[in-house]
């Protein structure tokens, strides 16, 4: 009796973690299917498909926001792995004086709340016309986006075999070439893991993107706002799981490329 009743706490926490994590999902599958669903009744009275053919309409607003956030997101990793490659390259083989406090710097857009954080940045870029451009987008994202980039790709260098990249050196390979076709490819799965943190995290991005880029900049997570704040639960429900799947796919992608090892050098 004793030792069943000590699965009890286990199975309590494992029920309301299950809850925590499928409750959500739960209602947004059951609100985005729901064409009539009024107080007091515990689920909808109508089904349908009637909202995920709005959603899906070639007219629709929906697919126009999704193509402006996939195209953000994607400018976003152009921008950040410019930046991240070869400063994650000096980073992590470089003797860099104040190496830890670089390495901090990347991360204070996220010790601060990102609401005065976002209306500063806004009233700086209005004078340098950049509000309402994807430009000006894409630059917020990349902000926030350095963190994922620099830190991981600094871990993926940093794991990559010095003894390889010696006996390359001492075959006759010059620095460069040694880069291209030892060093790079050892790191591309950590820089690729980073690439996709860098994705997702502009794909869901809504603070930066609201306060820069609205209104003429209209992505997915801006739609889902003003569909919701409109009492539109079904359009912002098919929203948020449209931004699920990407989401769902990316991290089962990192989580064969992100190895053991990156990880073990992160902060490192």
């Amino acid at each position: 009796m004793t030792r069943r009743l000590a699965w009890l706490p286990r199975g309590i926490g494992l029920g309301l973690l299950c809850f925590a994590v499928f409750g959500p999902l739960t209602s947004l599958l059951l609100w985005s299917f729901a064409e009539a669903w009024y107080f007091p009744n515990k689920l909808p009275s109508q089904w349908g498909f009637r909202f995920w053919e709005t959603v899906f309409r070639p007219t629709g607003r929906a697919m126009e926001a999704l193509s402006v956030s996939v195209g953000i997101a994607l400018l976003t990793v152009a921008t950040c792995l410019l930046l991240a490659i070869p400063a994650g390259l000096a980073l992590a083989r470089g003797k860099l004086p104040w190496r830890a406090l670089v390495m901090l710097v990347f991360l204070l857009p996220q010790a601060f709340p990102s609401l005065p954080i976002y209306m500063n940045v806004a009233r700086i870029f209005y004078g340098f016309g950049l509000n309402g451009t994807v430009t000006g987008v894409v630059l917020v994202h990349a902000l926030h986006g350095l963190v994922y980039a620099v830190w991981i790709t600094t871990a993926a260098f940093a794991a990559v075999d010095h003894e390889l990249e010696q006996a390359a050196r001492n075959l006759g390979a010059s620095a460069l070439r040694t880069f291209a076709t030892v060093t790079l490819p050892l790191a591309a799965p950590g820089i690729v893991a980073s690439a996709i943190f860098v994705f997702l995290e502009s794909l869901d991005e809504f603070t930066g993107s609201y306060f820069v880029g609205a209104p003429e900049v209209t992505t997915l997570p801006l739609l889902m706002f003003t569909a919701s704040m409109a009492g539109n639960y079904q359009i912002s429900s098919i929203t948020a799981l449209i931004l699920l799947v990407p989401s769902i796919a990316f991290m089962l992608v990192v989580e064969r490329f992100l190895k053991a090892e990156v990880l073990a050098e992160v902060g490192r």
